[in-house]
């Protein structure tokens, strides 16, 4: 049985579209650039397709986005809680989410963590480093049920 020998810097299967996505970003008859918001809007949109994601950023972002989406036309911030380095191939993405009681940190995490690598790999093309996720709290189901009981005046 001999086995085929492999060319150094030629990757297999997945990881040579990967490659040749990457090098269709630069090319002899221009360059593709992406802006990192374009990264952050595909990161969230992937983070909040995980199940366990009750939302996304910090408490402070969370309020903020909640009365922007009282003004009318005002369109939903799916890049909330999601901070992008990019370079011209590669980008590490840092999430901040709030997990839903009962689901396992890790287990959510490494969810996100395969959900925005392909997300944002397919799309773009770029290379993703890294993703840091920070959860910065749980929800509890009874805050749900505290939330409906406020009287709508003191929430305006």
């Amino acid at each position: 049985m001999t086995e085929t020998p492999k060319t150094p810097g030629v990757a297999s299967g997945g990881a040579l579209e990967q490659v040749k996505a990457r090098d269709a970003l630069h090319t002899d008859r221009g360059d593709t650039t992406i802006e990192e918001t374009v990264v952050q809007k595909l990161a969230g949109i992937a983070t909040r397709e995980v199940p366990g994601v009750f939302a996304m950023g910090s408490a402070g972002r969370r309020a903020f986005s909640a009365l922007t989406e009282r003004i009318p036309g005002s369109q939903t911030n799916v890049s909330g809680g999601v901070t992008v380095e990019k370079g011209e191939r590669q980008a590490a993405i840092d999430v901040s989410i709030v997990i839903d009681y009962g689901f396992s940190v890790v287990e959510v995490s490494q969810a996100i963590r395969r959900n925005i690598i392909q997300s944002v790999e397919r799309a773009t093309g770029l290379e993703v480093l890294e993703v840091n996720i920070n959860v910065t709290d749980v929800h509890l189901p009874e805050e749900e049920h505290d939330e409906q009981q406020v009287p709508k005046t003191q929430l305006q």
